[in-house]
């Protein structure tokens, strides 16, 4: 659906304006107009694409979604930009998005797919900024670039309480294994940076001469900085996954280890008076012992000795 249609000039807004008329009253001030789409339809996308000349190649970017970050050139001056956003959608869980931006000299489209930033907010701070959306269409990229960088960081910072939950699971006196919700996490990380990372690219480009308009090579060199250090949290976040993933490997190793010392104690306690037992059970005929009226409880007494001396030296060194 078209969300809203535009037009801007000397950074400031000139009302509503249907899109049939958006490109020719953009240009004839030379403004520029700014359409906003979320989940258009082929329709929808066709009639922008007709307005605004799309190459064939450009409708058919548009209508894909899930791509990759990236920057593209066009015919006329017309660049294609592919931003991911992301969401914290629960615990261990994050939601990404999408946002294409299509920039021309007198107009920008943003299409939003599937679970993305809202570009209202983005839309209201620039409007409130004409000195910066005098510049162009890239003014639009920008603020929508750093609204996006920005929503990355509650999602790091989220998911480092879920790993700090994690972690302390693992050195838990609870029978519990951590290692699923680790590994879901871990999962969660990696799918962020890749779809973060290709970001920084896309920013570093925008910073070349003809990219964008000079002035503003400031500001997406400022965003790519910010994004840098988000990922470097990320970073930091899977390395610590990591190491809680060993941890728990660790701490599982130890715990068979005492199960199997436990069990190897009781087993000794069992075995000592089996060994008793089997020797007076032998049907020898020289067993003088078994004529001693005292036989019985000094074997029962010998047995009952022996196990309560092999209790007390497990106990002491750990191992019941």
């Amino acid at each position: 659906m078209i969300v809203d249609c535009g037009v801007y000039r000397s950074g400031r807004r000139e009302g509503h304006t249907e899109l049939a008329d958006a490109a020719e009253t953009a240009a004839a001030g030379g403004g520029f107009a700014w359409i906003g789409l979320h989940d258009p339809s082929m329709d929808e996308i066709d009639a922008v694409a007709a307005e605004f000349g799309f190459h064939e190649l450009l409708v058919e970017d548009v209508c894909k979604a899930h791509q990759r970050a990236k920057f593209e050139h066009y015919a006329d001056d017309v660049s294609f930009v592919v931003l991911k956003t992301a969401r914290y959608a629960g615990p261990d869980s994050v939601a990404i998005g999408e946002i294409q931006v299509v920039l021309g000299p007198n107009f920008v489209v943003t299409v939003r797919h599937g679970d993305a930033t809202p570009l209202k907010p983005v839309r209201q701070r620039l409007e409130a900024q004409p000195d910066l959306l005098a510049r162009g269409p890239a003014a639009v990229l920008y603020g929508v670039a750093d609204q996006l960088v920005d929503d990355y960081a509650p999602v790091i910072q989220e998911l480092e309480l879920d790993v700090d939950e994690a972690e302390q699971s693992v050195f838990s006196d609870a029978r519990e294994n951590p290692a699923e919700r680790i590994f879901g996490l871990k999962r969660q990380v990696l799918d962020l940076l890749r779809n973060v990372l290709p970001v920084v690219d896309v920013l570093d480009d925008l910073q070349e001469p003809d990219a964008a308009h000079p002035e503003l090579h400031a500001y997406f060199r400022d965003v790519a900085d910010h994004l840098r250090r988000v990922i470097g949290r990320a970073e930091l976040v899977r390395d610590l996954l990591t190491d809680a993933l060993n941890a728990n490997l660790a701490q599982v190793s130890v715990r068979q280890n005492d199960d199997m010392r436990t069990i190897s104690g009781w087993a000794a306690l069992i075995a000592a008076p089996t060994l008793l037992a089997g020797i007076w059970g032998m049907n020898f005929t020289h067993m003088p012992e078994l004529d001693w009226w005292v036989g019985y409880p000094v074997a029962l007494g010998l047995m009952a000795l022996v196990v309560v001396v092999l209790y007390r030296r497990f106990r002491q060194s750990g191992w019941l």
